[in-house]
């Protein structure tokens, strides 16, 4: 796929789900990302999954750096803050410049603000219809406010009540074609009392003989030394067999282990 047709925003079923968090209090902790757990839920709905997260501060700088490196993938990408009326919020001027594009009052963005605020949005309020001069809007089912989407980026609220009906709404309304009616699987096995080293010719051998089947090692520091939180993941007749191959391993080579469950 050529740079032009990832800009354009073309279909493309391989494509990726990547979030953007912006706000200074994600970073000093003051407060608590609500997003990526909600997104991952609302994706496996849908048979999606999530590739990235990346949160940054609430500068232009930063916000216009970002967009410019994920504009160049084809992944769908969700940005949630800083496109409210208040100086901090510089995602909806971060956009325009990121995606080269003339940067002023959005006419139909307008009208919704009018529609809602009559006169009371001067002269504040109706800096949230300053936008990208070619962005589409994403209805705000809460308060009419909309979001805005530039290709593959859709731009939404921080408040998750607003945004995650948004996003609900993109994901049906332009993603349909990624939704997966066989989503891909995890399952998970306690593997007790060998060293992980020991187990690293096993993951080589699944990872080459099961194709598309992913794995993990997780190896407990805190409860327990001797446990292994071991997974398989993908396709689910790939995973089946790799299963079926991964637990005769461990009979064969006496390992005790316990089938924790799968996930859909």
């Amino acid at each position: 796929m050529t740079a032009d047709s990832t800009a354009q925003g073309l279909k493309d079923p391989e494509q990726k789900v990547g979030l953007i968090l912006i706000g200074d209090e994600l970073l000093s902790g003051v407060r608590q990302d609500k997003h990526m757990s909600n997104a991952i839920e609302m994706l496996r709905k849908r048979g999606m999954s999530l590739a990235w997260v990346r949160i940054i501060g609430d500068t232009r700088e930063e916000i216009v750096a970002t967009l410019k490196q994920t504009k160049l993938l084809n992944d769908v990408v969700f940005s949630f803050g800083g496109i409210g009326a208040t100086p901090d919020d510089q995602t909806r001027a971060a956009a325009a410049e990121a995606f080269g594009e003339k940067f002023g009052l959005h006419s139909e963005a307008k009208a919704l603000l009018l529609e809602k605020f009559g006169e009371s949005a001067y002269p504040h309020r109706i800096l949230m219809a300053e936008l990208a001069e070619n962005a589409e809007l994403i209805p705000n089912p809460i308060n009419q406010v909309p979001g805005f989407k530039l290709a593959n980026h859709h731009f939404v609220p921080g408040f998750p009540n607003m945004a995650w009906p948004m996003i609900e709404w993109v994901l049906d309304t332009h993603y349909p074609y990624l939704f997966n009616e066989s989503p891909n699987v995890e399952w998970r096995w306690d593997v007790l009392s060998v060293p992980e080293s020991s187990l690293v010719d096993m993951m080589n051998e699944i990872l080459a003989s099961f194709e598309g089947v992913g794995i993990s090692s997780l190896p407990s520091t805190v409860k327990r030394g001797d446990l292994i939180d071991f997974g398989l993941k993908g396709p689910k007749a790939s995973v089946t067999k790799a299963a079926k191959w991964l637990e005769t391993y461990f009979v064969e080579n006496d390992i005790d282990y316990k089938f924790r469950g799968a996930k859909y």
